[in-house]
């Protein structure tokens, strides 16, 4: 008589448990435009626009404690393929996990446009779904992250009726300083070692919006990076000295200088130990570097998705939860 009773418990706390954790996915993406953008000098370097709009997570039967907030890109970063990693870990602790695309492809947020686009999205997934304005915390890596980066300096700079109550912020192996950004692309060019196409797009981007090289107009690359080890001022990272920042960095010197002939300094980890430093500087207590060990990672591939991929998301989410108590 004992064995079906514990039989029919473990059933009930096993349903009651997949209830309790389950999600509701929505997602609204527009048509993409029947267009497309220059990404380079080459008669076939054009990349059609993307769909602009989001994919929500939602952990149903609870009461939302707080959003997790992704700006990917709804076809180049393989629509929500980051977003999606946090959906049980956000579920169990309550929180909304959300992703905004805008239509440009490789959005780099250079315009106000896109950062509006993403703000409009978002307010309006805010006010749909009536997402609690509190708790927030922007993360991703690679674009994802800059974007993160971007918005939030933008939003900052502008009075819009509607503002984000940040919590913080999740940065995982992205560019900061694109004046060392640039100088890297250059080495890679000259050196002609590696896959050339990622060089010469970015560096055709940088050079196309911030009109010109860092040597001919430093000062837009510095305004244009959260962080710039040519710098002297930074006041970029005085606008993130509030927040609660957890960075994640894989440097691999030895995968980088064996497939890339790379040095330290053509490695992302440059730009967020020295930003973690400068917001130490600025008075931010609340920082954490983790630092990925070779062992850390299976992928063979040692790239930003490969870092983001290879992160705890359990023991991020605990840190996530520890932050909306302080």
């Amino acid at each position: 008589m004992k064995r079906p009773f514990k039989v029919i418990f473990l059933v009930f706390l096993t349903l009651f448990s997949m209830k309790s954790f389950s999600q509701k996915v929505v997602a609204y993406y527009e048509p993409a435009k029947n267009d497309s953008l220059s990404v380079g000098t080459g008669e076939n370097d054009f990349f059609p626009f993307i769909q602009k709009g989001y994919t929500l997570m939602l952990p149903e039967n609870k009461e939302i404690k707080g959003v997790l907030i992704f700006l990917e890109d709804s076809k180049y970063d393989k629509k929500n393929r980051s977003a999606k990693q946090m959906y049980t870990q956000a579920t169990e602790k309550d929180f909304a996990v959300l992703s905004v695309s805008t239509e440009i492809p490789l959005d780099f947020y250079f315009s106000k446009s896109s950062m509006i686009s993403a703000h409009q999205l978002i307010r309006e997934v805010f006010g749909t779904y009536n997402l609690p304005n509190d708790n927030i915390f922007f993360l991703g890596a690679s674009l994802v992250g800059h974007r993160a980066m971007r918005y939030i300096k933008f939003m900052k700079g502008h009075n819009f009726d509607f503002q984000l109550k940040t919590k913080g912020i999740v940065a995982c192996n992205f560019t900061m300083d694109f004046t060392r950004k640039w100088y890297q692309h250059k080495r890679d060019i000259k050196l002609n070692q590696i896959d050339l196409w990622e060089p010469k797009f970015i560096n055709y981007l940088l050079e196309t919006y911030l009109e010109g090289t860092p040597k001919t107009n430093p000062e837009r690359y510095h305004n244009f990076s959260s962080y710039s080890y040519f710098d002297e001022k930074n006041e970029n990272v005085k606008i993130y000295k509030d927040y609660a920042i957890r960075a994640y960095i894989e440097p691999a010197i030895k995968y980088k200088l064996t497939k890339q002939l790379r040095t330290l300094y053509e490695n992302n980890a440059t730009d967020i130990v020295g930003f973690l430093a400068e917001l130490k500087i600025a008075g931010n207590e609340n920082t954490e570097l983790i630092v990925l060990q070779p062992g850390d990672n299976p992928s063979t591939k040692k790239n930003t998705q490969s870092t983001w991929d290879a992160i705890d998301k359990d023991e991020l989410m605990d840190w996530i939860q520890k932050q909306t108590k302080k």
